[in-house]
């Protein structure tokens, strides 16, 4: 699976720089783009990182009517259409939105949330779930024992915080900079609505640019070539410093809070961050009902059935190569390198990898006929590392386990993966193919180069329908939309969602 990826990534881009004319320069309008790229990018993922691990230890601590629900609509945003999302940060942050409104009412001016603070206010609201549930993980992955134990010898918030949690914290956040940091880095219709003209221009809309309007293949690799070089640099240096954590055995038994202190917060850091992710979810859905029932007719059963097919082949493809090349990491002494590697398919733009696969494609077949299989593949890849950074510290922690113990028992195959793997991997796997399919079902990208005029999935048709000026139509169909990728993302999230026995 590696290799396949590898294939595609060199390959889509080497197809792209050998239809260049070199010797390439970048001029200063393109370092500008990447100055912009590396600041945001940063400033982005630490802020949705940290925020993340008060969300995650307010959310493993308390049980709560409604907990199962918020978890999965906590989720929601990450799954959400940029554009479909961006039009709900608007109705709360932007000039004419409610937060503005209530300024006005206390005499204060309205927000203007365009150029690098709307960026960054985005891609936080798109990667704070993300990051809170990977880092959720991780503390579900602390024995309960060890929380007992520490009440028992009572230790201070700060003793059991030091010694259980910080170590734990130490293995899953570069995971969580990484994909978040990248994500950032590759961001583009983000960057497009809400970035606010020259001065807050990204390397994706770059790349873009040059190809688009340009058709500079030569420009467009050169940039691609800069993105891949500052976001692996990154994920190395990210990963090479969260080595593997042992957290101890334990019985697998309901997580408690003995420590009775901290309630309080708790619930003022799980309201705050419900209310910043749920409210332009709110205003999306106010939105879409009115256009709902002008919508309802063929093209919209069409594009669904396209997005359904397109999502359960990608799903299968993500998922299936997950599992390997987690194994293979959390088996591996260089666990973090084969990360960094399944990570990479993230930092090349998807503009480059679809002008790079239709350059390869168009010799021998139509790439139009291909839309289907070639979207479903790209889609994979692309939420393929997602899924590696859910499965990898839950596979490492099974191995440092029962690793020894099942083999000393013999145990190998089907009886290996039924007895102890699968009890380990149930929940964050249910996570993973619930996060694949919701992104695949919302994807925007290569399926807008190979989709024929008269086929179109769920994003297309809405696209189209905003380019066609017909914004109440476009509504409607990002509400089911968002309705299909929430359903298909709570189905299979059942598995992995955090119930209340944790």
């Amino acid at each position: 699976m590696l290799a396949c990826l590898a294939l595609l990534v060199f390959g889509s881009l080497i197809a792209v720089i050998s239809r260049a004319d070199w010797p390439i320069a970048l001029g200063p309008g393109d370092w500008a783009a990447v100055r912009f790229t590396l600041l945001q990018s940063v400033i982005s993922a630490l802020l949705s990182v940290v925020l993340a691990i008060p969300v995650a230890r307010a959310l493993s601590r308390r049980q709560f009517f409604g907990r199962g629900f918020l978890m999965v609509a906590l989720g929601a945003p990450f799954i959400l259409p940029v554009i479909v999302a961006v039009f709900g940060l608007l109705a709360i942050w932007g000039r004419s939105g409610l937060f503005s409104d209530v300024l006005g009412l206390v005499g204060l001016g309205r927000v203007d949330i365009y150029g690098f603070p709307g960026v960054v206010l985005a891609h936080v609201f798109f990667n704070l779930p993300l990051a809170t549930r990977l880092i959720l993980q991780g503390w579900v992955s602390i024995p309960a024992e060890h929380f007992r134990l520490s009440a028992q010898l009572g230790f201070s918030a700060w003793d059991e915080f030091r010694c259980l949690e910080i170590p734990m914290l130490r293995q899953v956040i570069p995971g969580a900079l990484v994909l978040v940091f990248i994500l950032c880095m590759t961001s583009f219709a983000t960057v497009l609505a809400l970035g606010g003209g020259p001065k807050a221009t990204s390397v994706e809309l770059a790349i873009y640019a040059a190809l688009r309007f340009d058709f500079d293949l030569g420009r467009a690799a050169v940039l691609a070539l800069v993105q891949v070089i500052l976001s692996g640099g990154a994920a190395i240096l990210l990963l090479s410093a969260g080595r593997p954590v042992d957290l101890g055995q334990g019985l697998g038994g309901a997580r408690r809070v003995w420590r009775q202190g901290g309630r309080g917060i708790d619930s003022f850091v799980i309201c705050t961050a419900a209310l910043f992710l749920l409210m332009p979810m709110g205003a999306i859905v106010l939105r879409g009902v009115g256009g709902l029932v002008g919508i309802l007719d063929v093209r919209l059963m069409e594009a669904l059935w396209m997005s359904l097919q397109i999502t359960a082949l990608s799903t299968l493809l993500a998922v299936g190569g997950a599992i390997g090349i987690a194994s293979l990491a959390a088996r591996s002494s260089r666990g973090w390198l084969i990360e960094v590697t399944s990570t990479m398919v993230l930092v090349v733009s998807p503009f480059v990898l679809g002008t790079g696969l239709f350059i390869i494609i168009n010799p021998w077949l139509d790439p139009f006929a291909m839309a289907l299989p070639v979207t479903a593949v790209v889609n994979a890849a692309l939420s393929l590392p997602f899924c590696v950074r859910v499965l990898v510290p839950a596979l490492q922690q099974v191995e440092r386990n029962y690793g020894r113990l099942g083999t000393s028992l013999g145990l190998s195959g089907w009886d290996r993966t039924r007895l102890m793997l699968w009890p380990a991997l149930r929940r964050p796997l249910g996570f993973a193919t619930g996060l694949s399919a919701a992104l695949s079902m919302g994807d925007l990208g290569v399926i807008a180069l190979f989709a024929p005029v008269d086929g179109a999935t769920l994003p297309l048709l809405m696209y189209r329908l905003m380019g066609a000026y017909q914004m109440d139509a476009a509504a409607g169909v990002a509400l089911v939309l968002v309705a299909v990728s929430f359903g298909l993302f709570a189905a299979f999230d059942r598995g992995g969602q955090l119930g209340r026995h944790l």
